[in-house]
């Protein structure tokens, strides 16, 4: 079961949602979104266990966190060859 967990602080880390998540059943994966221009966290996170635990109603660093079974990424249109739209980098 793969989850979105919202709601994050900026300093949480991986290890925390780890080690918050392991007291309700095997965790195998735990992916961070971080910003990639600032390199900083963008307060959410991807959690996925191995079996359907419960996951609901949890608390990390004082903040109540959203949790819900993760939905399949939508496609987005993909930029054309035309590469003149504002924030082209190379």
């Amino acid at each position: 079961m793969k989850l979105y967990v919202g709601n994050l602080s900026f300093e949480t880390t991986e290890n925390d949602l780890q080690d918050l998540f392991e007291q309700h059943g095997k965790v195998s994966e735990v992916a961070l979104m971080m910003d990639r221009m600032t390199g900083k966290s963008r307060g959410f996170a991807f959690v996925t266990m191995n079996d359907n635990a419960e996951a609901g109603g949890k608390e990390l660093a004082g903040r109540t966190l959203t949790v819900n079974e993760a939905r399949a990424r939508e496609e987005r249109p993909r930029p054309s060859g035309n590469r003149q739209y504002a924030g082209f980098r190379r």
